[in-house]
């Protein structure tokens, strides 16, 4: 079994830095930083992309244990996950950038693989038009029944 990575902080430490991360890669759609806390970084977002294409309520909310603000949940469930849905896993991009001058460590930039502001959510849309269908169906039942029953006294009065 493989240690991860413990970037020289306790548990609690290194719990708020990867929670504050995804936060920052999911808001701002971008991050940069050292290339190990990327790596580290990838892995536990790309599980919550996952959990967020599932779209329960149930999912939601451990997606908003699982990050710093709710903002940034809902944004991953309510616009991220639905653009991301023709993908199974690689959501992400590591490049590596230049070494940082003050103790040479290596930086790296952690991006989407897909350009999220050109992609449209085919899910949201299906689901509008399905509900739409579905709320006149509806309509159109409740409308004939009154009708039908106003006949049927009309008949037995005469």
């Amino acid at each position: 079994m493989r240690a991860k990575a413990k970037f020289g902080r306790e548990r609690d430490g290194r719990r708020a830095l990867i929670k504050l991360l995804a936060d920052s890669l999911i808001i701002n759609e971008s991050v940069q930083t050292t290339l190990p806390k990327a790596k580290q970084l990838v892995s536990y977002t790309e599980r919550l992309i996952t959990r967020a294409k599932k779209g329960d309520l149930h999912s939601r909310r451990l997606i908003i244990r699982s990050l710093a603000t709710k903002d940034a949940a809902h944004k991953l469930v309510d616009e991220i996950s639905p653009k991301l849905g023709g993908r199974s896993s690689g959501y992400f991009r590591i490049i590596k950038a230049e070494t940082r001058r003050g103790d040479l460590a290596q930086l790296a930039k952690v991006s989407f693989v897909d350009n999220l502001t050109e992609i449209k959510a085919p899910k949201a849309e299906k689901k509008a038009t399905a509900a739409k269908v579905a709320s006149k169906k509806t309509v159109a039942k409740v409308v004939k029944k009154p009708a039908a029953k106003t006949k049927l006294k009309t008949k037995a009065l005469k």
